[in-house]
Parts: C-alpha cells; structure tokens; sequence
C-alpha cells in the first residue's frame, strides 16, 4: 500500500496536484517537480498495527456515546483489493465525517449546523481475511466551503488507509448516488477521468441493509491498476 503505486495509474484518473476550481490547491499544489526520496529503514520496518488497537465500538460511530447519535442510521461497507482483485487483510481503515447536521466535530469548523454530543464523526477498523470492513455510521450532511459562491460540500465521508507502517497512508472520499451538489463539487469533479470519478460514488446494498434500521452502501478501494480508486492529493 504505498502512495507511489498511484504513479502508474493511467492519466487522467487521479486529480491533479493543481485544480484551480478547487481554490486552495493554488497555495499548496508543489511548484518545483516533486523529488522522489528512497525509502529509509524506518519507513520500511515501521511499526505495525495490530488488533489490539481497535476498540469494541470503533466501527460503529452510532454507539461510541452514553446516548445514540442522531440522524440517518447507514452502513458502510466493502472490500480494500489490489489490481488483481485480491484481498488486503489487516489493512486498517480509519474514517472521518460530519455529522448529520453537516457539521464536524472540531474546533475549525465554525458552521452554524447544531453539534450532537453522542456523534465524534471518527472510527477505524482493520480488514479481515477477505480484506472486508464495515462501518455502522450516520448518514452526513452537505456543508457551506467558501470555495467559491454558494458552494457546498456533497454529503462524503472520508477514508484512510494504513499498510503495515505508519507512512504508507492513502486518503480518499466516499460520496453517495445521486447526490445533486456532485456536478457542482470541484473536489470530486478534480478527477479528469469520468469512469475514475465515479469510482468515489458509493452503491446502494441491499444486502448489507438492515430491517427496521439501517441502508446499507458498498464502497470497495482499489489500490492500485487501471480501476484505481482515485486517492486525494492531500488529506
């Protein structure tokens, strides 16, 4: 799971490091070529996540509280494969998202959307043999950006993955079917490549949804190949 797999992918099908729709990768696009550094002994021993790290609750953000978050009760799910459509086990997937207010849980974040004190909007889990995850979460909500007049965020969740060490991190979006803000996004709309773009969309599931409680919605990650999924060129 290292970044610079990304470098084969073909063109087009991961953003650019300078999309100026996108108007904050005008200050932290690179404007020299990138260097590219040999790995050191560090990077390749680095220390390595195991099953102790995850706690019982870490992948259902709806019950990481006293009380249950509020909102659109979803679950998220798939597989993390490489090229050749083989399982990643013992990856671990970390997210991160609003709430259902559209509002994250941080300091920076000054919209005037209401907190949910039971809701962080953060998890993890680590992929099982058949290099599977699953998410029990809330449905986010769109939000205000700044980027450019009357600009809003789609309803997205984030999503890092780790190798086996610390620096080989990859950070993409997940966004959902036939979410209107989509055609107006300049963050999802940086992937040139249409079929690429559309490889952040999450499918509805129906057999991952639950009776009574929760849609369900597959996100499969695909690290590397022509199916890459398109990582972001900064988290």
């Amino acid at each position: 799971m290292k970044a610079a797999s990304y470098g084969r992918a073909p063109a087009g099908t991961q953003p650019n490091y300078l999309y100026p729709q996108y108007v904050s990768t005008c200050k932290r696009s690179p404007k020299q070529p990138l260097i590219l550094l040999p790995h050191t002994l560090s990077e390749l021993t680095g220390p390595v996540f195991g099953h102790s790290e995850i706690g019982e609750n870490d992948n259902d953000l709806t019950h990481q509280h006293s009380g249950e978050a509020q909102g659109e009760r979803i679950i998220v799910s798939g597989r993390v494969l490489d090229e050749e459509g083989r399982a990643i086990p013992g990856a671990l997937v970390e997210v991160w998202q609003t709430n259902a207010a559209g509002r994250y849980r941080h300091r920076v974040d000054q919209h005037g959307a209401p907190l949910d004190p039971n809701f962080t909007g953060c998890g993890r889990v680590l992929t099982d043999r058949e290099g599977r995850y699953r998410f029990v979460t809330i449905k986010p909500g769109a939000y205000p950006w700044q980027n450019h007049p009357n600009a809003w965020r789609p309803a997205h969740i984030h999503f890092s993955l780790f190798g086996a060490g610390l620096l080989s991190r990859l950070v993409t979006q997940m966004y959902f079917p036939g979410d209107p803000l989509l055609p107006f996004d300049p963050v999802f709309n940086s992937v040139p490549d249409e079929n690429a773009r559309n490889r952040l969309i999450s499918d509805f599931d129906w057999d991952t949804t639950m009776p009574s409680h929760a849609l369900g919605y597959r996100f499969d990650i695909i690290l590397r190949g022509r199916q890459a999924t398109p990582v972001e060129v900064s988290p």
